[in-house]
């Protein structure tokens, strides 16, 4: 949100028709057009540490930063490494670090290809990535049309649990659930939604799960979900209950929570509409017609906690959740 202001003053409108996707109307990525049948498909990504173990840290950081591509119905294909590091900290644990990004990208069958290091007072780890697209078959994530089907690929609250982690209040089956998640590639839901087709498509990340639907909205539309049908991790309504909310949700929430209606939901199960994600699943927008086939795609690819959730409406850019 602090970016979106800073941004008011830099010029992000290109005169480069081959720039698909820019700063003019941002997306998860940028999109550059090579040829008729060709686009790259640029992101960048990497954050500080969210779990304990080094090698468990890499392979988050890395899917997340892969995810943006997948988002956008892509297909990433190399890889640059961006590495914080203080010189005080063990370079083993850097290196544990790195083998945990290159398994990711190896599963992706991303190739690392090179990356930048900085003496940094704390560690930072993530991705530059880069991906190609066919023109004609980019994704983006706004411009849903009323009737759209929502469609969610993984549980969220992963914020919550990361934040009960820290805090020695998560236990380890949560914590194994929320690490499981944020390892497993977007790869098969966004294979899932190439095959079957997407009106518009993010993945959920640092904004949650009402922010990124937010910008999925296009003038005079809204949403109706149904709480009941949102996948949730078992332990982030606990969690959140106990008040373990990290303050990335909480800011979520003071920022968008007027654009949000949700009714008698309790304030803890409202909190996890609003956390702030790490590697969260894909949000697609599917014409209503083709929710079930979209369903059946994924499950069959393995995306198990595929959801329908509810669907984009006429509105002014509003959220209603349903208890």
């Amino acid at each position: 949100m602090e970016l979106a202001q800073v941004l008011r003053h830099v010029q992000t409108r290109s005169v480069d028709a081959a720039l698909l996707v820019g700063l003019d109307a941002p997306d998860d990525a940028a999109v550059y057009k090579v040829s008729d049948d060709q686009a790259i498909v640029q992101t960048v990504d990497y954050f500080t540490p969210i779990v304990d173990d080094a090698h468990d840290w890499g392979r988050i950081a890395a899917a997340n930063a892969l995810s943006d591509v997948y988002a956008m119905g892509a297909r990433p294909v190399t890889a640059l490494n961006l590495v914080g590091w203080p010189r005080t900290l063990d370079l083993e644990l850097l290196g544990r670090v790195l083998e945990g990004g290159a398994a990711i990208c190896e599963e992706a069958g991303v190739s690392i290809v090179g990356g930048h290091s900085i003496d940094d007072p704390e560690p930072k780890y993530g991705l530059s990535v880069t991906g190609l697209v066919h023109p004609d078959r980019i994704v983006t994530k706004s411009g849903a049309p009323p009737g759209s089907a929502l469609v969610l690929t993984k549980p969220i609250g992963v914020g919550i649990i990361s934040s009960g982690i820290k805090a020695g209040k998560a236990s380890e089956e949560a914590a194994g659930e929320a690490i499981a998640s944020m390892t497993t590639l977007n790869k098969s839901a966004a294979e899932a939604m190439a095959e079957i087709g997407a009106c518009a498509a993010t993945d959920v990340t640092g904004f949650g799960l009402m922010g990124h639907l937010l910008q999925m909205l296009g003038d005079g539309t809204g949403a109706q979900l149904e709480w009941s049908s949102i996948p949730v991790f078992s332990e982030a309504i606990e969690l959140a209950s106990a008040g373990v909310v990290p303050g990335g949700s909480r800011r979520n929430e003071e920022a968008m929570g007027a654009l949000v209606d949700t009714g008698g939901l309790r304030a803890a199960a409202r909190a996890v509409l609003f956390d702030a994600q790490t590697s969260g699943g894909l949000l697609i927008a599917v014409a209503p017609s083709k929710e079930s086939r979209l369903l059946a795609a994924l499950n069959a690819g393995g995306v198990v906690d595929a959801r329908a959730i509810g669907n984009v409406v006429r509105g002014e850019g509003n959220i209603k959740v349903n208890p």
